[in-house]
């Protein structure tokens, strides 16, 4: 390798650690610091505790369908999303449910029960989920609240786009969240 590909080797490394570093910290600092930020009327119960926060990134998909009035609409189907821990290591998948799965095997399915609006008018409501069910063992076996907060994106596509020609097209809008994992507390 030349020298000078080698320093373009070099720099374009040390660019991705950086991207990857200033992600981390991010991550961090919204999961340290959103506890105390979260409305109250997405807060889960007062006899649980944190156990643990996530960084989501992935997409919401939205299906064109015919709602209960006939017209055509775009409908949530499902999330599809990757939770990484503050390392930016892959831990948690998340999926239609909702449900998500750690890589430990347990996983945790809810109901949402709470929304607030999100500060930033073109994302996804925050969210308070109550679990409904558990399957294996695990961190997740024990959580019975999960809060969906920090949301960038993920809304469904204008309404214009579904139209009767385009029933049963899904599209996938790009989100990003943090959650929080609450259990009893001890």
């Amino acid at each position: 390798m030349s020298k000078k590909n080698s320093v373009a080797a070099r720099t374009a490394l040390a660019r991705s650690a950086a991207g990857l570093a200033l992600w981390c910290i991010t991550a961090a600092v919204a999961q340290e610091t959103a506890p105390g930020s979260i409305p109250d009327s997405i807060k889960p119960p007062a006899t649980e505790r944190l156990i643990l926060t996530a960084h989501a990134s992935g997409a919401q998909i939205y299906v064109c369908q015919a709602a209960t009035s006939g017209e055509p609409q775009w409908t949530l189907k499902a999330p599809d999303a990757q939770l990484r821990d503050r390392k930016g290591s892959l831990i948690i998948r998340h999926y239609a449910g909702p449900t998500w799965k750690h890589q430990d095997g347990s996983e945790v399915t809810g109901k949402a029960v709470a929304r607030a609006e999100s500060p930033d008018p073109g994302s996804i409501p925050w969210l308070l989920v109550t679990a409904t069910g558990h399957a294996g063992h695990g961190v997740l076996t024990q959580v019975t609240s999960v809060q969906r907060v920090h949301t960038q994106g993920g809304k469904a596509p204008p309404a214009t786009g579904c139209d009767a020609s385009k029933l049963g097209s899904e599209v996938r809008s790009p989100y990003s969240a943090d959650y929080y994992f609450y259990a009893p507390a001890k």
